[in-house]
């Protein structure tokens, strides 16, 4: 017997959250601002978001809230301790022992070369062991319990995306109230069936730094890393599981200001050229299909009503909020706040994070697990939020 949700009267709200390692904290303090304004508002206390969808450690935030999508506001807060509170130790092994079993091992192989490796039958697979990161959540995370609250009318669909190095496909794996036909596209294909933690851990496999994962698809094991990688239209999972209206959170340069930045002039290190991959990783293809959506949003608006009948496509509302501040440089501060290994490590990649140097500061801010950084960009996601309050009003339809 399903239960009467007061949030099933509006339209469907598809909520996006993106990739980004440690930047994804932005995202918690969003949505807990949300979640404030709603309450202040005197918006009914259930969770907004009917449709979620996440990748790489947005995957891991839509999992969590998700799973407590019957207690939303109770799996906000719970939310903002764990962030606020974080520690790298956390998500991967930062004594001097591990590290130099993934990080130093994996870049000595830059020096003595594979075939070494290859003798010593030690191919080290990442940069990092997040082997803690695996049983963080599953103390955290608690996915069998989707099923009963999409039968109760809590939550209609949950999607994480993850990117196979095996066949070069971007997957996106679905857990919906309603029987909805997979969608496949170019190299982009849809998997209906359970979630899984390991599902999280293949979707916030970053690049280089975790080792991939090993999923089932189609009868046969491949292996899985971030999510954010050849993903083209990160929205495309949300309007298939019947988003009527989307909330995108980014955790990078969508609206930026375009403010004077210091420019290095040298030759850049590992490091920088990492960042500046990483982030074209993690935030080009949503900036991109943001516009293709108000793109079209534009040209349906120029159509009259019978024209509009006649096509398959339909107008989305889309609310983007995303980082006022550059995050690379929020980072360069705290890279001290790393565990010694990891920052020995890091330096020797070309991370600087001496006083205002901030060369390798954004391939640092993916990693910067830690209390003092994830904090601030809690505050600033909360800051950024509450000063659009009126948008955030009528984008829900909340009273004023």
């Amino acid at each position: 017997m399903r239960t009467a949700n007061p949030s099933q009267q509006a339209p469907v709200t598809g909520l996006i959250l993106t990739g980004g390692g440690a930047r994804a904290a932005y995202q918690v303090g969003v949505v807990a601002a949300i979640a404030r304004i709603g309450h202040e508002s005197g918006a009914p206390a259930v969770n907004p978001y009917q449709v979620i969808s996440g990748t790489s450690a947005g995957a891991i935030i839509a999992a969590a809230l998700a799973c407590h999508a019957d207690r939303y506001r109770e799996g906000i807060e719970r939310l903002v301790r764990v962030w606020s509170d974080f520690r790298a130790e956390q998500v991967y092994r930062t004594d001097a022992f591990g590290v130099a079993q993934t990080g130093a091992r994996w870049l000595s192989m830059f020096t003595l070369g594979w075939a070494l490796a290859r003798w010593r039958r030690a191919r080290p697979r990442s940069l990092l062991d997040n082997a803690p990161l695996e049983d963080l959540l599953r103390r955290m995370i608690d996915l069998t319990r989707l099923p009963d609250l999409m039968a109760q009318g809590h939550l209609k669909g949950l999607a994480v995306t993850a990117s196979s190095y095996s066949s070069g496909d971007h997957v996106t794996f679905y857990h919906s109230e309603q029987d909805i036909a997979p969608w496949t596209r170019s190299h982009r294909l849809s998997v209906r069936g359970p979630i899984t933690i390991e599902h999280l851990l293949a979707s916030s496999a970053i690049p280089f730094a975790f080792p991939a994962m090993s999923l089932p698809l189609q009868g046969q094991h491949e292996w899985f890393g971030d999510g954010s990688m050849r993903q083209t239209a990160p929205i495309s999972p949300v309007v298939h599981m019947g988003a009527q209206r989307i909330l995108v959170v980014g955790a990078g340069r969508l609206q930026e200001p375009n403010s004077h930045r210091r420019v290095s002039t040298g030759y850049p290190s590992l490091a920088q050229i990492a960042g500046h991959a990483m982030s074209s990783i993690f935030l080009d293809a949503l900036a991109v299909d943001v516009e293709r959506l108000e793109r079209i949003n534009r040209t349906l608006s120029l159509l009259d009503e019978q024209t509009r009948q006649q096509t398959s496509l339909r107008p989305i509302d889309v609310l983007v909020i995303s980082p006022s501040q550059r995050l690379d440089d929020l980072a360069a501060p705290h890279i001290r706040d790393l565990p010694k290994p990891v920052r020995a490590m890091l330096r020797a990649t070309g991370v600087a994070g001496q006083g205002k140097d901030t060369r390798g500061a954004a391939m640092a801010s993916y990693l910067l697990f830690e209390s003092s950084y994830t904090r601030e960009l809690i505050a600033l996601g909360e800051s950024d939020t509450l000063a659009r309050r009126e948008e955030v009003i009528r984008f829900f339809g909340w009273p004023s």
